[in-house]
Parts: C-alpha cells; structure tokens; sequence
C-alpha cells in the first residue's frame, strides 16, 4: 500500500461564526487533511506535536480512521497550540482573536522511519523552515511533496525561507488571494506562471466557495464548488481539500495532469462536507455512500455537450 505522509500542526479551536459558536475543540492543519484523507483507505501517518492537555479520545478517533498517530509528539506539561477566529456573513473572511502557539513555537518534527520512504507528502501549513526539516529527512526523494502555505509566510520576515521550500515541491496549493501576494500579479493566470517559475510544476488555487483552479505549464483545469444549501463553519475547508486531492493520488499512483483533474474533483467534493459542521465533526463520520452520492452531483453539475460548428 502507497504511503502518505502528513506534517501539520494538531491544534485546539474556537470558532464563531454567524450560526453559532464553539469552546475549544479539534483543529489545526493536520487533523483535517487527514481525515481527508482516510477515505481512500491510504496508509497515512501524522507529524505533529501536542501538549499534555491534548485529548487521548481524539487520537483514538484518528487511529480509528486507520491514521497513524505514532509521529505526534507529546510535551509533558506542555500545552497544544490554541487559535481563535470569528466568521462574519461573508464566510471567505475572518478575524484572528487569539493565536497561542504554545509547544508548536519549538516543534522540531521527527518522521517516522516507516514512512521516510513515503511515495507523498503533504507539508501542511507551519514554518518554513519546519516543513523543509521534513523534507531533509526522507531516506529517498518523494513521488510528490505538496505544499499547503498562507500570507502569514509570505512577510518579509519569512518570505526567504518560503521560497527555499517552493523550490523543492511539487505542487503548492494556496487561496486566490495568497497567489496574489506571492506572485505581485492580479491575475490568477499570471500569478501561476510566476509561482511555476519558483519551482512546483504544479499550482492549485483554491477560491472558497468558487472552487479551484489547476495550473501546469500551459494547461488549465477548473473545479467548480458544490453549491450547499447550508454552511456553518469554513475553518479546515482548504485542508480538507488538500487531504482529499493527497489521499486520491497517493491511493491511485498516478500523478500525471490528468489524474489530478479528478483528484481535483474528489478535493472539492470532500470540502464541501467539511463546512456542514463546526471543526472536523462532519469528516469523523463521513462514510464512502455519502461520498459517492456526492460526487454524482459534481458530475451532474459539470457534464454538458456542446455542439462545435
């Protein structure tokens, strides 16, 4: 079975938006992708670190969900990183209230030596310099590494290290307006030639809820969003994605163009049930019926014919 391996904080949340409100409940980057992830029936492992304070009944849901928790370091009196956030109508758009970076501020990740040979690699949003240690540490040279990034690593402060990682990915994948400041061009077009020329061969751009675009070279590729009748809360939407687009191509093998159109799909598809209930709530009980009626609708919201004179 093809290996994936995931690098990405595991976080506590608090979370409102304008239909209701949470206490503190299971976030952060890691989690999502790999729930994400878990239903392609992948081998995947996490990479992380928590505090004492940190749930066990969590890690045994992941673990139920056949993820391999053994890389999630725990600090002895150490306590999990804390984020805050408010959505207003406007889901697209947040407000920090509280970041706590907590054992997260000295994490120094250590891979497993069973999945340093991992076939993928998702290196989810942290620190530059932290997703490159990763890097350094696989015994061969992975089938793909993909990076999952935001405009907190794009300041000046950070920019440097950021581009030392670009460099040595495969795909990046980050948020319309992030492309933007990344590459200095308005058009999302433009913006993928210059993030190309920094080294992935591939850049996805998500755009919420007007889906996502897939860049390579010349070719173009777009993936509408699922209209919902109901969103209540976006947080981990993007890692959800991620791990969705991951888990399809780490359970196929083929990481060619045109596979990943349909790791596209399957990535937006996951997405769109991840914003129905606060946090990860809704993927911890996904199951495969679910799934597939779903993406019936893609189908049905895609397919057309076109007569050509």
């Amino acid at each position: 079975m093809s290996k994936l391996l995931i690098v990405g904080s595991v976080a506590f949340d608090a979370i409102e938006t304008p239909f209701g409100k949470t206490d503190k409940i299971l976030g952060g980057a890691a989690p999502y992708i790999a729930l994400s992830a878990s239903n392609f029936n992948v081998s995947a492992a996490v990479v992380s670190v928590i505090g004492e304070d940190f749930p066990e009944e969590y890690l045994t849901m992941l673990q139920k969900r056949n993820i391999d928790t053994s890389g999630i370091e725990l600090v002895k009196g150490g306590k999990t990183f804390f984020w805050s956030g408010k959505y207003h109508n406007d889901l697209n758009a947040r407000d920090t209230l509280d970041t706590q970076l907590n054992v997260l501020a000295d994490f120094n990740p250590v891979v497993p030596e069973t999945y340093k040979d991992a076939e993928i690699v998702v290196l989810g949003n942290l620190n530059p310099l932290v997703q490159l240690s990763v890097l350094e540490q696989m015994s061969t040279k992975p089938k793909l590494a993909i990076l999952d990034t935001m405009n907190f690593w794009m300041e000046e402060a950070f920019i440097e290290d950021l581009r030392k990682v670009i460099a040595k990915v495969d795909v990046i994948t980050i948020n319309d307006e992030e492309a933007r400041q990344l590459s200095g061009e308005f058009s999302l077009v433009k913006a993928a030639r210059v993030i190309e020329n920094m080294g992935p061969k591939y850049v996805v751009i998500k755009k919420g809820e007007h889906g996502a675009l897939l860049f390579h070279e010349e070719q173009i590729f777009f993936a509408p969003a699922l209209p919902l009748e109901e969103v209540f809360d976006p947080t981990g939407a993007g890692d959800t994605f991620a791990g969705g687009f991951a888990g399809y191509l780490t359970k196929t093998g083929d990481i060619s163009f045109e596979n990943m159109k349909n790791a596209i799909i399957h990535a937006s598809n996951l997405a769109s049930f991840c914003v129905e209930k606060f946090g990860t709530k809704r993927m911890e009980n996904l199951n495969r019926e679910e799934v597939q009626k779903r993406l019936q609708q893609f189908k049905k919201l895609t397919q057309f014919e076109i007569e050509l004179s």
